[in-house]
């Protein structure tokens, strides 16, 4: 790494100090090149590493919560640090008790409990005239029952009517974790005990899609749109020119969420629905870098770090031009479209990995991040599953994209 071959960037001392809550290699390879400095707070597994590459370092276990907590916070101010950053969703409510230390603002524990906790960051949303589906938090099945018949009854089905699906998520997992759609009344046994307690939704017909928000001094400084093909399968950025239509009620809906959320700096990454007749539901917000490396998406579409663009809002020390300077124009300048596919085996048992003809000989293949099966057995997808690993794409026509990665989901990539 820079830090090994003395490339690193020089860090200036009048710049921001920088923790990084988790362990990202890339989030690291972008602080080397920025001009802050920065510190990694990861588990002790990291430690080795770190030494190895002279990365600064201090262990730290998220997992465990007990009187000792408060020993991270004092340690990083006397460190000098001036600002905690999450990169994963284990790490947001850790990184607002800290920077509630930091910044010596008690309200920023509470702000990232409301981006944990999915029941309350809905009610908020909610007394914020935000736009949300029917939703209540379960503690056992027959609450998921009691829910699903509700909403059935409230949508006038009459007997022999095919049931509409709810959706049930865990109040504080990332993305797709613990995400199932319920479509009959026997899919409820499916759901194992130990996923209560668990936040149920109401279905909403509509295009999905999500944005990734800069956001400095309370103002956004760059909005990306991101266009899923298919939920948990695939996304690619800048979105289409039909999804971009819609850039103007995106960014209004986003100016309310930064409102009824009181953020004044970092990073957002929102989801929406837009219903055939233009309402904008809120799915729910994410205060941490979004999954399907989407930041090495717009990477690649735009040529900007989006790890820097993040140290760049959350340092308190950064000013308003060095932020303006930093990101390009939305949409007019990315250079190219930028799309990935998550790479789920399709059989139940598989040998090899072999990466299908259609997908390696497109010119839009950039590369792919799969390794061979470490067992034969493929185990069974419980809700919406893990992928296996991530194939990427890179072309001018965001039509072409989207429908390269539809078709890969009738590929075996495992076999």
């Amino acid at each position: 790494m820079d830090s090994v071959r003395g490339t690193e960037t020089p860090k200036d001392p009048k710049k921001g100090y920088i923790a990084l809550l988790g362990w990202s290699v890339n989030a690291i390879k972008a602080a080397q090149k920025f001009d802050r400095r920065y510190v990694v707070v990861a588990p002790e597994w990291a430690e080795d590493f770190c030494t190895a590459n002279k990365i600064p370092f201090i262990a730290w276990d998220f997992i465990r919560l007990n009187d000792r907590s408060m020993e991270i916070a004092e340690k990083l101010k006397a460190e000098g640090v001036d600002v905690a950053i999450p990169l994963f969703e284990e790490t947001v409510e850790w990184s607002g008790a800290i920077n509630s230390v930091l910044m010596d603002s008690p309200r920023m524990y509470g702000q990232s409990i409301l981006f944990r906790d999915k029941a309350l960051m809905k009610r908020r949303a909610q007394l914020g005239g935000i736009r949300v589906g029917i939703f209540e938090e379960a503690h056992e099945k027959e609450d998921v029952v009691r829910f699903m018949k509700r909403v059935n009854q409230t949508l006038l089905k009459l007997d022999g009517d095919p049931d509409d699906p709810i959706h049930v998520k865990a109040f504080d997992k990332a993305g797709c974790l613990g995400h199932r759609m319920i479509r009959t009344m026997e899919e409820i046994e499916h759901i194992p005990d130990e996923e209560y307690p668990l936040l149920m939704e109401s279905h909403l017909d509509g295009w999905e899609f999500a944005v990734e928000a800069w956001i400095h001094d309370g103002k956004i400084q760059f909005l990306n749109i991101s266009e899923y093909v298919t939920l948990g399968y695939s996304v690619f950025v800048p979105a289409t020119r039909e999804l971009e239509s819609w850039r103007d009620a995106i960014t209004k809906q986003i100016e309310k969420l930064i409102k009824t959320f009181d953020i004044q700096f970092g990073l957002i990454h929102p989801e929406y629905f837009v219903t055939a007749d233009g309402e904008m539901y809120f799915g729910e917000v994410a205060y941490r870098p979004p999954g399907f490396k989407a930041f090495e998406l717009i990477e690649r579409a735009y040529g900007f770090n989006a790890y820097q663009a993040s140290m760049l809002v959350f340092d308190p020390k950064s000013t308003k031009e060095e932020v303006a300077n930093f990101f390009p124009r939305e949409v007019v300048d990315a250079k190219g479209y930028a799309g990935c596919f998550g790479v789920y085996p399709r059989r139940r048992v598989v040998s090899k990995l072999e990466m299908p003809k259609e997908t390696i000989e497109h010119p839009y293949f950039d590369f792919h991040e799969l390794v061979p099966p470490a067992e034969e057995t493929v185990p069974d997808r419980s809700a919406f599953g893990t992928h296996w690993g991530l194939v990427f794409f890179y072309g001018d026509d965001p039509i072409k994209m989207r429908d390269l990665l539809k078709a890969q989901e009738d590929l075996d990539f495992y076999v």
